[in-house]
């Protein structure tokens, strides 16, 4: 990825609202052009589906691969609704490992991390093999990728 260029989008709820925070200063120290999609401040009532969809609107509408991030306590409900949108490729991961596999054989354009299930040092981690891990283009890989793009528009 070209980190200066493409920009990244993350955000989150109020459960990974001190994650996200870390990540933004993180990659932007390391030199990745973040946009940051909120929330701005904390909010113990705010509600993860108007954060995560923000980003998975984005990366629907973009025509130049865009990549986001998205936090809330178990990653599972903003995974579930990035999903949802045609073009969103969104895995839930909380370690390098399984998120490497999924760029490279899922070309996952959205990662959702479980901000009380993870570090930050393991968050950060994550974050930067997501971004940095190419898909692999094999030929079985561009198969699978087709007929689940081919499943249909929800």
């Amino acid at each position: 990825m070209d980190k200066e260029t493409r920009c990244v989008l993350i955000a989150s709820d109020h459960g990974g609202f001190e994650l996200k925070n870390f990540l933004v200063k993180e990659l932007k120290t390391r030199g990745y052009n973040i946009e940051d999609m909120g929330p701005n401040t904390y909010d113990s009532a705010d509600d993860y589906p108007d954060y995560a969809k923000k980003v998975a609107d984005a990366i629907s509408n973009t025509q130049d691969g865009g990549m986001g991030i998205v936090i809330c306590r178990n990653g599972v409900g903003v995974s579930v609704l990035a999903n949802k949108l045609k073009g969103v490729r969104c895995a839930l991961s909380w370690n390098p490992e399984h998120t490497k596999s999924a760029r490279n054989e899922d070309d996952v354009n959205c990662l959702a991390l479980p901000a009380d299930y993870i570090t930050k040092e393991v968050a950060l981690q994550t974050a930067l093999t997501f971004l940095e891990t190419p898909f692999s283009n094999e030929e079985r890989h561009i198969r699978r990728l087709a007929k689940y793009d081919n499943t249909g528009n929800f």
